[in-house]
């Protein structure tokens, strides 16, 4: 008896031991598990940061992108625009070359012009003498013009309707303004039969003044124009000059070396092309009777010098 209760009293105190240590193994293990809970929270807080650092980053390479490819257009357009502002700069300077070389063209003189210059310059006394000269010069030929425009406009009155031709003195010139539907038809630069007596009359006054150059000018409206043998106003203009000018020379047999065939295009406008008059004024074909430049000299000679 004894020994069985000092059997269950042993075997008591054993498991009692037992349960006690479960309990705090247990403990421990909870409280393991919570820490490895906490840690595991915040390394997921830590990973969603970094989560969004890393989107907010994509976010911004993708900006740089987007920026370095506007950068690199900017920079594409720019180079363009230097390359356009360089051929600019050589049309310019090709240009300027041209005109410099044009003008040095345009001041040089015939001898025959720099020698009665010179001639004039040496021979002339002093100040008033040189006005005189020049006064009477300018007295001959605005005379000599004007009773040519005169001589132009009675021969041209006979038959010819006002509006559609005029003649006026311009400095050392005179110029005759012939309206288009008088020596062509619409579009075309072929002479109306009509216009072979405006013509001839002009020829009559050319052939008894063989001292005067004649430039032939044609003018046309602002109106595009693109026909067979016809490639814009520029060609037109310039195929109505040559027609007057072939005229002039086969029918009625004026000197082909007084005549200078001149296209203007639709530009030197009389009128506003916005209106149907104005574009009527515009087209139009223009002669101009010059004096022959040593015969403008001839003027300044000392000879002439009024006493």
């Amino acid at each position: 008896m004894k020994i069985t209760s000092k059997a269950i009293l042993v075997g008591f105190l054993i498991v009692s031991l037992s349960s006690c240590v479960s309990k705090k193994r247990f403990a421990a293990l909870q409280s393991e598990l919570d820490f490895s809970k906490q840690e595991i929270s915040r390394s997921a807080e830590i990973i969603g940061d970094f989560s969004s650092k890393l989107k907010s980053c994509e976010m911004e390479r993708e900006g740089l992108r987007s920026d370095l490819k506007t950068c690199q257009s900017s920079l594409k357009l720019r180079e363009e625009q230097i390359g356009d502002l360089k051929d600019q700069v050589t049309d310019v300077r090709t240009q300027r070359d041209k005109t410099v070389e044009q003008v040095g063209d345009l001041t040089v003189l015939s001898k025959s012009a720099n020698d009665n210059i010179n001639n004039t310059l040496q021979q002339l006394e002093g100040k008033d003498k040189y006005i005189r000269l020049l006064q009477n010069a300018k007295t001959k030929a605005d005379s000599m013009n004007l009773a040519l425009a005169v001589n132009l406009k009675s021969v041209l009155a006979d038959g010819v309707n006002d509006q559609d031709i005029d003649v006026k003195v311009d400095k050392t010139v005179v110029m005759i303004n012939i309206s288009d539907k008088m020596l062509f038809s619409s579009g075309s630069y072929n002479i109306n039969s009509g216009a072979m007596n405006v013509l001839g009359k002009i020829a009559k006054i050319l052939e008894s003044k063989p001292n005067l150059e004649v430039m032939i000018e044609g003018y046309t409206d602002n109106q595009p124009i693109s026909k067979p043998g016809i490639q814009d106003n520029w060609d037109l203009s310039v195929k109505r000059s040559a027609s007057v000018v072939r005229i002039l020379q086969k029918n009625f047999g004026i000197d082909p070396n007084r005549l200078i065939a001149a296209g203007r295009g639709e530009h030197n406008a009389l009128a506003s092309n916005d209106t149907p008059d104005g574009r009527s004024k515009n087209r139009r074909t223009r002669i101009i009777l010059m004096p022959k430049l040593n015969e403008f000299y001839d003027l300044l000679s000392p000879d002439n010098i009024p006493d």
